[in-house]
């Protein structure tokens, strides 16, 4: 089987490295520092210490690497890291890794539309914030050098549900006038996306993103009947998020016509599947 480097081994990269090793596939992982490596000691391949934006670091870890998921996290820093992980990550990967099929998970926060509209692969991505310019910078760096991109959703799964986590922790406000919709993929669906898109060979922009976008408002009246709980209260929502703000509808139907299969095809069968029993159970953190 072909050797995979994942760069990046996260929430996301745990997942993939999962699918992917179930496949056959001869994999590597790489994760930041030397205490997050000694986590995985037990893993079933080698996973590794290295600093994607170092470029000593990335050209002295020697090893041949036919296919190169770059999914490494900025952990919800500011633009210097965003440049940091996302973009010097990536010209350093490809840069001492050119022969790899390159993979880079970026983020459908760049379709900045407001209007509740659905986008696709072809819709302007122009986002308005710097952090979302530097995804895009990435993505064209990406593509440039025959690589795949994939924009992800919100990503939610096991022991990890921003929604749930502010519901739970009463910090949920249902805000009427600026209610918009979200678009969200469960970790277990996005894993299997990359395993597909790696496997067919494809180049190109691919959206990974659940069926269904939900209006906020949804997502929280669905929590509250679920888990037997009041609504959350009426009020004004905080804007700026660090991603931008945007109000769309994100189609997954590119990928889908490759053949990708959701196990989780919306927000409550992910929910209510593969979240809500870990939080129903003593001693559940989101």
């Amino acid at each position: 089987m072909p050797r995979l480097l994942i760069a990046g081994f996260g929430y996301v990269g745990q997942a993939a490295a999962k699918v992917f090793h179930v496949a056959g596939w001869d994999i590597e992982g790489w994760t930041f520092s030397a205490e997050s490596a000694q986590k995985f000691a037990d893993a079933a391949f080698p996973i590794r210490a290295v600093d994607i934006s170092n470029v000593d670091q990335v050209r002295g870890a020697t090893g041949r690497f036919d296919r190169i998921i770059h999914c490494a996290s900025s952990r919800g820093g500011d633009a210097g890291d965003y440049r940091r992980v996302y973009l010097d990550g990536a010209v350093n990967l490809l840069s001492c890794f050119s022969e790899a099929q390159f993979f880079f998970t970026s983020s459908t926060s760049v379709y900045a539309q407001t209007d509740g509209s659905w986008v696709d692969e072809s819709s302007p991505a122009e986002p308005t914030r710097e952090t979302g310019k530097i995804l895009r910078e990435t993505e064209e760096i990406v593509v440039g050098a025959g690589g795949t991109i994939a924009r992800v959703a919100g990503i939610y799964g096991p022991d990890r549900s921003f929604l749930l986590r502010k519901f739970l922790a009463g910090e949920a406000v249902i805000d009427r006038e600026r209610d918009r919709f979200l678009n969200q993929a469960h970790r277990d669906d996005i894993a299997s996306a990359i395993l597909l898109l790696i496997q067919s060979g494809n180049s190109g922009i691919f959206n990974i993103v659940d069926d269904e976008p939900i209006l906020v408002s949804e997502c929280y009246t669905w929590l509250a009947h679920e888990l037997h709980r009041p609504l959350p209260p009426h009020g004004r929502t905080a804007m700026h998020r660090k991603r931008g703000d945007s109000n769309k509808r994100v189609s997954n139907k590119k990928l889908r016509a490759l053949g990708w299969i959701l196990r989780y095809p919306t927000f409550a069968d992910g929910m209510r599947d593969s979240v809500l029993p870990a939080a129903k159970a003593e001693g559940g953190q989101f």
